[in-house]
């Protein structure tokens, strides 16, 4: 097995569903810095898009924007990332009245690792990552760019991150009832 292919499976096994989120710092599209480790404690869902002003893509945010009361009754934080500069975000995120931050992975990197399909180059591919509030990955939905998850799908999964969260709270508590 070539070298690439290797690194390529260890990517894909570190952002299985239950694994820890690799930690990340990207620019949005007003030049701010993000960091994933700077939201523990919420639920984060991560929108990986192919490129910005694209019919899918545009459709995509669209609907976020669309639907925006719903994600923010969540409270999860809801970015979108995808290769691109922060001057090709911001006029996207303009353009379209976007309401969340876009983040600029200029090199790839951060789409590479959370991303990657074992057959789909990843130019070709969107995902829908959702981190639970401790930083452990509980969704993860890579598909051809020509697709697009439902916002009934993304909304289901981040409440479901923040179901299990609950639930953990909930047992912890009985358990500290029973001492």
């Amino acid at each position: 097995m070539n070298e690439l292919l290797q690194q390529s499976l260890a990517d894909t096994v570190s952002v299985a569903v239950g694994a820890k989120a690799p930690d990340f710092r990207l620019k949005t599209e007003n030049g701010a810095e993000w960091c994933l480790s700077d939201n523990l404690g919420k639920v984060v869902a991560l929108l990986f898009y192919p490129k910005d002003e694209t019919l899918i893509c545009t459709k995509q945010l669209c609907s976020v924007r669309d639907n925006w009361e719903k994600y923010l009754e969540t409270k999860a934080v809801v970015v979108g990332v995808s290769p691109g500069t922060t001057s090709q975000h911001q006029k996207f995120a303009i353009h379209h009245n976007l309401p969340m931050p876009l983040l600029a992975d200029v090199d790839k990197s951060i789409t590479r690792t959370y991303s990657f399909h074992w057959l789909l180059p990843i130019s070709l591919t969107r995902a829908i990552i959702v981190i639970d509030a401790k930083g452990i990955i509980r969704t993860r939905m890579v598909m051809f760019g020509a697709f697009r998850p439902s916002d009934r799908e993304v909304l289901t999964s981040i409440h479901r991150a923040r179901a299990e969260e609950m639930n953990t709270r909930y047992e912890n508590l009985i358990l500290d009832n029973r001492k």
